[in-house]
């Protein structure tokens, strides 16, 4: 039978001086709650499960960065000799977060009845991918399980932060064109109007950049919302066609490695992905073969998660991984060679660590490029949609001071 799940209870009681006390504490059931309380000298006269917030929410959500912080504390305590089930709970208790919170213990539950750290992983799929699973199982049987989680969380915390820069490189210019629709949108729908009204007091024909902006603003007051909706479905739509369509995917991957700037960030963040994951598994005793179909998954691109399986085919028939990955033609040459380094002197994973801290950094600088050529295009961007509209207002205005 399995365990219950342990839930955070409310209690009050009594302490061994007689005096007042309340807390939360962890556990199964009330009369176990009571039981583990006697043992601490607190005689419980009230437990209950702590209510749920009033707006549901309140739980939070597990994140990738959650997952990097959690397998960092678990690496520290158990190279400080902490046993590995009070390792879980003393990080839980720790978090903040109630949803991870709520996870680390259900797996301190599982580790505690028995199940192996690695086979807990894997029951929770949507936190813990296969690598990480694998990456767990090989320092359980290798005995150096505290090591091999000191790696995981270097590599979780390394992926992480390039996503982040990632994230920064493709926020910044969709933010640009957010602000951009919507101060457009305000003018045109609150604005424009104003002056329409004026104009048709004038008796004359209006010009035709003035003209054209009154019937957008007028297609835009009577369909606003249908614009909007529209917008929006567009939007989600391509996401959901992305994940289901797999040509849909290649399409949209291969589109944004050819967009200026974007499309180099984004070849060299699968560089570093590639070179991170393969130093991290290879260094882990992890064959090379399936250290590939790991790095495959690892790369965020369908063209270069097909090109890693085609590499992956090739090691498997005996040629060596660097010119798999030269016969390719998408991986950049400084890879390839250190690659190449790597396998001739026997320090693969060595080299592969030094290739990723290269294209982590040239992502760093990229995006930093990218934000401050991006400031004055902002400027210029909102300048021409703004001082247009306005523009295109009081043309009729100084046409009709210069017939009087």
């Amino acid at each position: 039978m399995a365990n219950a799940a342990a839930v955070t209870y409310i209690y009050k009681g009594i302490d061994s001086k007689g005096a007042k006390v309340e807390g939360e504490i962890n556990g199964t059931s009330p009369a176990l709650i009571k039981a583990q309380l006697r043992k601490q000298g607190i005689i419980a006269n009230r437990v209950q499960k702590k209510p749920k917030p009033l707006f549901g929410g309140g739980k939070g959500k597990v994140k990738p960065a959650d997952i990097a912080i959690f397998t960092r504390q678990m690496a520290t305590m158990m190279k400080a000799g902490v046993p590995l089930v009070q390792s879980f709970e003393i990080v839980a208790d720790g978090s903040d977060n109630q949803a991870l919170k709520d996870l680390i213990l259900k797996i301190r539950d599982e580790v505690a009845s028995g199940t192996g750290f690695a086979e807990s992983l894997r029951k929770h799929p949507l936190y813990f991918d296969d690598l990480f699973c694998n990456l767990v199982a090989s320092g359980e049987q290798s005995g150096a399980l505290e090591t091999m989680l000191d790696r995981i969380a270097t590599y979780k915390e390394k992926t992480e932060s390039l996503k982040a820069k990632i994230k920064k490189a493709m926020t910044y210019p969709i933010a640009v064109v957010v602000v951009a629709v919507i101060v457009t949108s305000i003018l045109l729908i609150k604005v424009v109007p104003q002056f329409a009204q004026t104009f048709a007091g004038f008796g004359a024909d209006l010009p035709a950049f003035t003209q054209l902006v009154v019937n957008i603003s007028d297609w835009m007051q009577a369909n606003w919302f249908f614009a909007l909706l529209t917008v929006v479905l567009a939007i989600t739509g391509i996401i959901e066609v992305k994940k289901r369509n797999k040509k849909v995917a290649e399409f949209f991957d291969k589109l944004m490695l050819r967009i200026p700037i974007l499309g180099t960030i984004t070849y060299n963040s699968i560089a570093a992905r590639f070179a991170r994951t393969m130093s991290t598994t290879f260094s882990a005793g992890v064959p090379l073969i399936d250290a590939l179909k790991s790095v495959a998954g690892a790369t965020g691109n369908c063209v270069y998660e097909e090109a890693t399986l085609k590499i992956r085919d090739s090691v498997a028939t005996g040629v060596p991984l660097n010119l798999a990955m030269r016969q390719s033609g998408l991986y950049p040459t400084m890879l390839i060679q250190m690659t190449a380094i790597g396998e001739e002197s026997g320090a693969l994973d060595e080299m592969l660590g030094k290739a990723a801290d290269f294209y982590e950094e040239a992502v760093d600088n990229l995006v930093d490029n990218l934000t401050t050529l991006l400031e004055p295009m902002i400027m210029a961007v909102l300048g021409i949609l703004v001082g247009g509209l306005m523009v295109a207002m009081y043309l009729p205005i100084f046409n009709l001071g210069s017939v009087i």
